[in-house]
């Protein structure tokens, strides 16, 4: 028996943008969404943002992807439909997605609403569903959903700006959090300006914290202090600069997706200070022990954020007014975008305009 289009997989017609093979080139894709069950929520997508996890997984440059591959885990819209059995949103509700629509609700993690540590969750898009099926995601006109994978955007958050929060937003919320970084007066670095690391200075002076900007970029010095409001600025070769910083921070959240030394950002934090990772280089970082022996320093990692800590990441943005730095395009710009993206061209985020220029 033959295998079933993309078309007609499922019942529910669906259009979007994929990538076919590694080139990552994204062209138009007819495919199918499933029917709305009793606990999914359906959704029209009015906006996605571009993840630099959407160029690596276009580009199977972690031997991962699933082709054809509709990228977008920074998804917004509004709700179209409800299952019979949905108790939290309604038709007509402000909606969001972030990188997942799975899990087994079962192990360890799950129970304590980590879900994005389920060894078992599921990827919103280029995964394999509970029932077989590929997983597509936010480059496309609707989305369906269990609703515990869904949260409610307030209605004072901008949908297009709030969108690059679903996954930039939650990725640095979380390990303030989680790794006790977010008490008043603390002090926390901030390596790397990007889609991620302004959305962290912004969260961080929104709990009151001192933030002190780390980059390579001199360049990004008045963006960081006028623009975003943070405290210090430190460029990561100026040795003077550094030493003259060495062992005051309480902790320290690493956005670079690059590789590069940690060993001097170690040297900035305070006995017991906490350096988290956050970023995903595509090769190993060298760890020196000696500095962690003497001052008793953690070396973490933090990867997004639970669907609990998602709805308050959220809500937290909505009542301190936060919300990612972003250029809207329109969906037949993308592969322009990604070319930039990839050369660091954009600030912050771009967020591909789905609602208004996603044209069969």
């Amino acid at each position: 028996m033959a295998a079933k289009s993309h078309e007609e997989e499922h019942p529910n017609k669906a259009f979007g943008w994929a990538a076919r093979d590694q080139s990552g080139v994204l062209s138009p894709f007819q495919f199918s969404r499933r029917v709305t069950g009793e606990k999914d929520v359906a959704f029209k997508v009015l906006f996605c943002g571009i993840c630099h996890s959407d160029l690596h997984m276009a580009k199977n440059e972690w031997g991962i992807s699933t082709y054809p591959l509709v990228p977008g885990h920074e998804i917004v819209g509004q709700v179209t439909e409800v299952g019979s059995k949905v108790e939290k949103f309604k038709v007509g509700d402000k909606v969001g997605m972030g990188g997942l629509v799975g899990s087994c609700h079962s192990c360890d993690s799950c129970s304590n609403n980590l879900e994005n540590y389920c060894p078992k969750m599921i990827l919103t898009y280029s995964a394999k569903y509970h029932d077989g099926t590929i997983t597509y995601g936010g480059y496309s006109d609707i989305m369906v959903a269990d609703e515990h994978f869904i949260v409610r955007i307030p209605d004072n958050l901008p949908l297009d700006a709030a969108a690059p929060l679903l996954c930039a937003g939650i990725t640095v919320y979380s390990p303030l959090r989680s790794y006790g970084l977010d008490k008043r007066g603390m002090h926390v670095g901030v390596v790397g300006l990007g889609g991620l690391g302004h959305v962290a200075v912004k969260f961080a002076k929104a709990m009151g914290l001192k933030v002190t900007v780390i980059s390579t970029s001199p360049s990004k010095k008045q963006e960081a202090l006028g623009h975003l409001g943070a405290d210090s600025f430190l460029v990561s070769h100026d040795q003077d600069g550094m030493q003259a910083a060495a062992g005051t921070m309480d902790g320290i959240i690493d956005t670079v997706s690059a590789t590069h030394p940690i060993s001097p950002l170690i040297g900035l934090l305070k006995t017991r200070g906490k350096l988290v990772l956050v970023g995903a280089p595509a090769k190993p970082l060298e760890l020196p022990v000696f500095p962690l022996l003497l001052g008793g320093k953690i070396v973490g990692g933090s990867g997004g954020g639970g669907m609990k800590e998602t709805q308050e990441m959220i809500d937290f943005a909505a009542r301190n007014n936060i919300t990612a730095g972003i250029e809207v395009i329109s969906m037949d710009y993308v592969n322009t975008a990604m070319e930039r993206l990839l050369k660091g061209d954009v600030r912050y985020r771009f967020v591909i305009d789905i609602g208004n220029t996603l044209k069969i």
